[in-house]
């Protein structure tokens, strides 16, 4: 995840945190998909989710058992997800032990199934944050997530956690076919004052896969990221209390190093070094996904890739296992890199960005993210070499495991 705010409030001395050196947190954020199913079945849901039951989801005891285990583990971040996690009975009493154990909590939901009926629950659990995804303003949204009138629910949802104190924020996923929204939706959340909103670019997993010709052009997604920054910059200068983050493309840390040496040359070496602090893409490092059969991943992109199951094992035992050569490659900083990414100046910035797409597109994870939107000027490539691939250790290929297939 890339915190445009943080960087931004940094263009002010004033506001301006000292460079340090890169440092993990204790425990990597778990993103958690505790139920598939979901009343929705959107056009690019990486978990592949329908309205129905999945057989097998871990049992109440057993997430008791895994959230012990991960608060030994000093996993900071649990993030509840689906599915639709407001389908599953007993999300109340798994939110409100996660929070009695001391994890920030957030629930991740489309909001349609917020309403009266259930407010005051949500409220009494005291999520630390409820994130509610938008695609678009009206009909937009209502196409991708295949149900007519789902923004209308989804924006009462997010008005009545706002009035329940809780902060809330939008989720926005960017293609070719709603990028037009991207103007109207930041409008619509400054007007509703809704504190957080979490840009992602289109990774090539689940249903996203099978849509990523629809991806945005890289045309399009700088004028998004341009988009955004002056909007976050706008807002930092009035005084609004915002959170604007972009996740799926580490390629917006060195895009934003670019704008600030246009606009505040002055602070690109300070930015510069923040960046550098920030290190780009953590999959497999900060971030780790269980879904809802308990097979761990490496986030919540890589459900054709299984690390193990928490029934098996415990996910401490899992997420420090370095035998699997995925988590190895995952782990070194920068990445062992091909293509453009392998002769980026800018690769310990980013780190390689997105593996998912490059498994997808080219089947080697280790390849060049497709979806870079720099060009090769501005990465330090030089363009009769872009094609050549440049490793400083020998590549280890990785064996490509059967859709959540798990090793005992």
């Amino acid at each position: 995840m890339f915190r445009i705010s943080q960087f931004i409030r940094e263009l002010d001395p004033a506001c301006a945190v000292a460079p340090g050196p890169r440092r993990n947190p204790p425990g990597p954020v778990v993103i958690w998909n505790l139920i598939r199913r979901c009343n929705l079945t959107c056009k690019h849901c990486y978990s592949i989710s329908a309205d129905t039951d999945f057989a097998g989801e871990l049992s109440t005891a057993e997430v008791y058992r895994v959230m012990d285990d991960l608060k030994d583990f000093r996993v900071p971040v649990l993030i509840l997800s689906g599915g639709e996690p407001l389908l599953r009975p007993d999300i109340f009493d798994i939110g409100r032990r996660a929070k009695e154990m001391g994890f920030y909590v957030g629930l991740s939901t489309n909001g349609t199934l917020i309403g009266a009926h259930n407010i005051g629950a949500i409220a009494d659990v005291g999520f630390d944050y409820v994130g509610v995804s938008l695609d678009g303003i009206g009909a937009t949204h209502d196409r991708f997530r295949r149900l007519q009138g789902a923004f209308d629910a989804s924006l009462a949802g997010i008005r009545l956690c706002r009035e329940r104190g809780l902060k809330v924020g939008v989720r926005y996923t960017m293609t070719e076919d709603n990028a037009h929204d991207l103007p109207a939706l930041l409008r619509l959340v400054e007007d509703e004052g809704i504190h957080k909103f979490y840009f992602s670019h289109l990774n090539y997993a689940g249903r996203g896969n099978k849509y990523r010709a629809d991806d945005a052009r890289h045309h399009t997604t700088r004028q998004a990221m341009d988009l955004l920054f002056d909007t976050c910059l706008r807002l930092e200068r009035a005084g609004v209390k915002h959170e604007f983050v972009t996740g799926n493309n580490d390629a917006d840390g060195i895009y934003l190093l670019h704008w600030v040496r246009q606009r505040f040359p002055e602070r690109a070496a300070h930015i510069e070094a923040r960046l550098r602090q920030w290190g780009g893409n953590a999959s497999g490092v900060n971030v780790a996904n269980i879904d809802n059969l308990g097979v761990v991943h490496p986030d919540t992109m890589w459900w054709h890739e299984a690390l193990g199951s928490v029934r098996q094992r415990p996910f401490s035992a899992i997420w420090s296992d370095l035998s699997n050569p995925l988590m190895a490659g995952l782990r070194q900083h920068p990445r062992r890199v091909g293509g453009r990414c392998g002769q980026c100046a800018w690769l310990e910035v980013c780190n390689g960005s997105s593996r998912v797409r490059a498994g997808q597109i080219t089947g080697d994870v280790w390849a060049e993210d497709p979806a870079c939107y720099l060009s090769n000027d501005e990465i330090g490539v030089a363009d009769d070499d872009a094609g050549e691939r440049v490793l400083t250790t020998p590549f280890i290929p990785i064996r490509r495991s059967a859709a959540r297939t798990v090793t005992p």
